[in-house]
């Protein structure tokens, strides 16, 4: 891949029909230009501000602070164990006074308001600024100046909304983890794994295999009105390029609710298979790919309902039992 698609005009119909069975990203062109705050963003930052406060009910939000030689790029420190910034609860009006001081700075603190709950921060927001697309969805909102959000995939679609600024995307498909050395698991940035290679300064002596991630790499840059839907489990590095940058994001996830959680089967599959011989992993793999990784396929079909027993459809009595079982086996 090279190209991002690029859509305007979508109506909810558009997204469903066209742009989720792609499975891909895609810029959505001009999809929020008609919120009244992208068009007070236009007008100047300090009207922006002014109705980002109206709304703010003093509740405090997580915000991110990082010295100027940083230059906005959140990440570990010397070492994994350490961070190059510091974050706290803060309230959002203080935040938005330390951004619009530090516009004219030549080399500013970074600071960054992450991922805040509209509808717990600031209500009426919501209200007054609808995604049509996701109408159900409760949207978070993002604020800081010039910053870079490292490479990361999120267990959720996406649809990031630029209300203010610019902001460049960096995007891989998820068969692309091994080529993007992620971080530690236990000691994250943001609460999610993020990939060790800065994409737009990669260190290829350090990270080889980059280069192979690198022929997947697609970009998009976006002004604000636009939008961009990320799919579930897309790797993504974002550059806030302006000096004030406002995001507005919906986090949704449409897959039924499974009776147990991915990263518990995966904890539970390092305990049980990492470590075995590589002849026996091969069976096990083959095993998973067959009972579990299934394409929507029944591995079953060729047998009586009566005799799939534990390996049939996930009635609630056989959720019960396979969990005594699991709770069993790890006594």
């Amino acid at each position: 891949m090279s190209t991002i698609a690029i859509f305007a005009s979508v109506t909810p119909e558009d997204f469903v029909t066209d742009i989720r069975p792609r499975n891909t990203p895609a810029v959505l062109k001009g999809a929020i230009s008609a919120w009244p705050v992208v068009n007070l963003g236009q007008q100047s930052d300090e009207a922006l501000v002014d109705y980002l406060k109206k709304h703010d009910n003093g509740e405090l939000a997580g915000v991110y602070l990082g010295a100027p030689e940083i230059r906005g790029n959140f990440f570990y420190g010397a070492n994994t164990r350490s961070e190059n910034f510091r974050h706290g609860p803060a309230p959002i009006a203080m935040a938005l006074d330390r951004l619009m001081a530090a516009r004219t700075d030549e080399n500013p603190q970074s600071i960054y308001v992450q991922s805040v709950p509209i509808k717990t921060h600031m209500p009426g927001f919501a209200d007054e600024n609808r995604l049509d697309l996701l109408p159900e969805v409760e949207p978070r909102i993002w604020i800081g100046n010039q910053t870079v959000t490292r490479a990361h995939y999120d267990l959720n679609h996406n649809i990031a909304c630029v209300v203010a600024g610019r902001r460049r995307f960096h995007l891989f498909p998820p068969e692309q983890l091994t080529n993007l050395y992620p971080g530690p698991f236990d000691r994250t940035i943001g609460g999610v794994p993020v990939s060790m290679v800065d994409v737009e300064n990669p260190d290829l002596e350090r990270y080889p295999q980059f280069a192979e991630a690198q022929k997947t790499m697609l970009t998009a840059e976006l002004e604000a009105g636009d939008a961009i839907y990320i799919p579930y489990g897309w790797w993504h590095q974002v550059h806030s390029l302006s000096r004030f940058n406002v995001l507005v994001n919906y986090w949704w996830d449409d897959a039924p609710k499974a009776a147990a959680g991915g990263y518990e089967a995966l904890f539970h599959a390092i305990l049980a298979l990492r470590d075995m011989p590589e002849g026996h992993q091969a069976l096990w793999k083959t095993l998973f790919d067959y009972y579990v990784f299934t394409g929507g396929e029944d591995p079953l079909a060729h047998l009586a309902a009566g005799d799939k027993g534990s390996l049939g459809p996930l009635t609630p009595e056989l959720t019960a039992r396979i969990r005594a079982f699991l709770r069993k086996g790890l006594a």
